[in-house]
């Protein structure tokens, strides 16, 4: 069990090292920036870990607009996003469609980028559409990041300069930042940022009255990959627990039929099925913001609501099963983690079978993150 504080809620600090002499005058000249462009084609989690980049382009570009170029849906974790100018998307679904509707949607992306003539593009992504982006875009100078299945001299050729990161060893937060490391920045920014919207707000008031939720705590059971999930029982019994407390629960969750089941199988185990608030499916991810902003303790395990949770600062607890702990573990937030590998052997990350019918959490006893929380009940919440 790993008990956190966050040592750094938002930093900036000075760099003393120089620009690198490849990167042109009109970047060192950072007020007369115009446009910059991120890449950033990943899932949801990774979106909004990106976060920090965009707020330390905002801080030393002042007259800059950003734009930022995702995958479709994941656009979701930048609402609200300040920092952002516009969000361009790459809609998967065109390559089912045939060839025509392909090529009228992609025409139509590559027109709309090109119009912009960026000054910076920085690609965070390892496809090659991506690299190509930096190379037929022309912009004034572009950056990437040095992977070992792109060692080849055309991955080299899409991009101005290339910028090698030690990923394993650090958090995802800084391995994304770190691609600023040629520009010199004077301030750089840690802190992630999960927005929402009015709207949002006006959504979860709305169910915060039909459902009578004033004080409670938020659970997400559910992730994208079987293989972090905890047992079915395990989570009955802490919901269980904190209903005999006199806590009430909101369960949340995605809307595949997968987590529908999970959840169900939950529901059916729980005594006291009048404190449980099942949300689970009926929430867009800033909806899902503005609940775990407000809900006292947030519990879950590694998936994009515990980065969200971290983000807004709601003390959790998480559980982890074999996923890299330095690059994923909850950033710069109050939370406890219990760890599988704490209780039995684990795969390496890089050799996960992310199909496999093994739920490496269950080893973690129920006793233990019931203690857990306990803990993080008594402690408050930071303010805002």
């Amino acid at each position: 069990m790993t008990i956190t504080q966050p040592s750094v809620v938002s930093t900036s600090t000075s760099q003393e090292t120089l620009p690198d002499s490849r990167v042109p005058d009109l970047l060192l000249h950072r007020e007369q920036v115009r446009r910059i462009l991120v890449i950033k084609l990943r899932h949801f989690g990774d979106v909004l870990l990106t976060t920090p980049l965009f707020s330390t382009l905002r801080a030393n570009y002042p007259n800059a607009l950003i734009d930022v170029l995702v995958y479709d849906g994941t656009e979701a974790m930048l609402a609200g996003n300040r920092d952002i100018h516009q969000a361009y998307t790459v809609d998967r679904s065109l390559k089912r469609q045939g060839f025509k509707a392909q090529y009228r949607g992609e025409k139509a992306l590559w027109d709309s980028l090109r119009t912009h003539h960026y000054d910076l593009v920085l690609n965070l992504s390892d496809q090659w559409r991506a690299a190509l982006y930096c190379r037929f875009l022309q912009p004034t100078f572009s950056l990437g990041l040095c992977y070992p299945k792109r060692d080849n001299r055309l991955w080299q050729a899409c991009h101005s300069l290339l910028v090698a990161v030690d990923g394993q060893q650090q958090h995802t937060v800084l391995n994304i930042l770190s691609i600023l490391a040629p520009l010199a920045l004077p301030t750089i920014i840690t802190k992630v940022t999960m927005a929402y919207r009015q709207r949002d707000i006006e959504v979860v008031d709305q169910l915060s009255q039909r459902n009578n939720l004033t004080s409670f705590v938020l659970i997400q059971p559910t992730a994208r990959w079987a293989f972090k999930t905890w047992s079915v029982a395990g989570f009955t019994q802490v919901i269980n627990h904190l209903t005999r407390e006199g806590e009430t629960v909101v369960l949340t969750g995605g809307r595949s039929a997968d987590e529908i089941a999970m959840i169900t199988a939950i529901l059916a185990g729980c005594t006291m099925p009048q404190r449980v608030v099942n949300l689970a499916g009926s929430l867009e991810l800033p909806e899902l913001a503005v609940l775990i902003d407000r809900a006292k303790l947030f519990i879950g395990v590694d998936s994009v609501p515990m980065h969200m949770a971290a983000a807004l600062q709601t003390p959790s607890v998480v559980l982890f099963g074999p996923s890299n702990l330095a690059q994923w573990s909850p950033w710069q937030a109050p939370h406890i983690r219990l760890w599988a590998g704490d209780y039995r052997p684990l795969p390496q990350p890089n050799e996960i079978d992310t199909d496999t019918p093994e739920r490496y959490l269950e080893a973690i006893p129920t006793s233990d993150v019931i203690h857990a929380i306990k803990q993080q009940l008594m402690c408050q919440k930071p303010s805002a």
